[in-house]
């Protein structure tokens, strides 16, 4: 039976003065070993994806500075919820923590019936790693908008659009859909297993436009096949500096991919500001915002009360964008 949800107002309070108690209690407990032994880093999705390709290099420089090794676990299924509901149902001793994107903390429990763990009442947002904005492209042979601007004039003039994306409940096609919304447009989506088989159908011309990560279509942007209008981010994003954001041109737009580390509830007040701070030295060390910076991603650190309130906030907006959109849990 689903659990009856706070008011995303009441979320957002509780979220954060959780998150704040474990620091404040942290002086009053005084410090803990951890870790004296191996800590394993669940990865909800299979080997080789960006998500596990970051987690290993934020767990190779975890290492160094505890002194334990950090081991990646591979754990996908049900859109990562398999992986995160293994961390949420294990020992809270600081012993299994995961790697855990926007999709786990704030959206899916809008998109599953049946959730295995409660992300609110289950995992303790431990930090947050990094963002990775998603680009807006068009195909250059069908599409003659040079901006964001003429993009929403020529779709309107058109009467409607189609957008592709990786999946129903993707940050892609979420992308999709806000943008739709704020711009007014009658868009529809077009769901597909991924970009290898949405870049055909812009390049066909079957499909107009996609919001999706930018390492997916970077050389077909450099080749010229593809034109990016815009970023998904709050500010201009340092790999694409000459690029604008949507919020541009649409006022309050902001969308991105991001992954943090969660624990499973009652995790020790010590050790999750521990893990906090170390993570944090971790991201500003410049060997590993280099490695970062190489594959498009900004780091982006914060404490857990910051990110308990992030999450709050996006929890809150996808929700309602989810609803708008008609997208039923499945």
């Amino acid at each position: 039976m689903p659990t009856r949800r706070p008011s995303p107002s009441r979320r957002m309070f509780l979220r954060s003065a959780a998150a704040a108690s474990l620091l404040v209690a942290t002086g009053a407990r005084g410090q803990t070993a951890w870790p004296d032994r191996a800590v394993k880093i669940i990865v909800p999705y299979p080997a080789g994806g960006s998500t596990d390709v970051l987690a290993r290099i934020l767990a190779e420089r975890l290492n160094q500075l505890y002194g334990q090794p950090f081991v990646i676990e591979n754990r996908p299924g049900a859109g990562g919820n398999i992986g995160i509901a293994t961390v949420t149902g294990s020992a809270p001793d600081g012993y299994t923590i995961g790697a855990a994107t926007i999709g786990h903390f704030a959206i899916n429990q809008f998109l599953y019936k049946d959730m295995p763990y409660d992300p609110e009442r289950d995992m303790i947002p431990a930090t947050l790693t990094w963002e990775l904005p998603n680009v807006f492209v068009v195909a250059s042979d069908h599409v003659p908008a040079k901006s964001v601007a003429e993009f929403i004039a020529w779709a309107k003039q058109k009467g409607h659009v189609s957008f592709g994306s990786p999946g129903v409940g993707t940050s892609p096609h979420l992308s999709g859909v806000l943008f739709a919304k704020r711009a007014g447009l009658d868009a529809v989506h077009v769901p597909f297993r991924g970009a290898a088989q949405t870049i055909p159908a812009m390049l066909s011309g079957a499909v107009d436009f996609a919001i999706d990560n930018l390492a997916s279509y970077i050389s077909l942007i450099q080749s010229g096949k593809m034109r990016a209008l815009a970023v998904t981010s709050a500010t201009r994003y340092e790999a694409l500096p000459n690029l604008p954001t949507i919020g541009d041109f649409l006022p309050a737009y902001e969308a991105a991919l991001t992954l943090g580390l969660g624990a499973p509830k009652n995790t020790p007040a010590e050790i999750i500001d521990k893990l906090n701070k170390e993570t944090n030295a971790a991201l500003a060390d410049p060997g590993i915002k280099a490695k970062l910076a190489n594959l498009g991603v900004v780091p982006s650190p914060k404490t857990p009360a910051e990110f308990g309130k992030q999450l709050a906030d996006e929890t809150e907006k996808w929700g309602k964008v989810i609803k708008s959109a008609g997208i039923k849990p499945q």
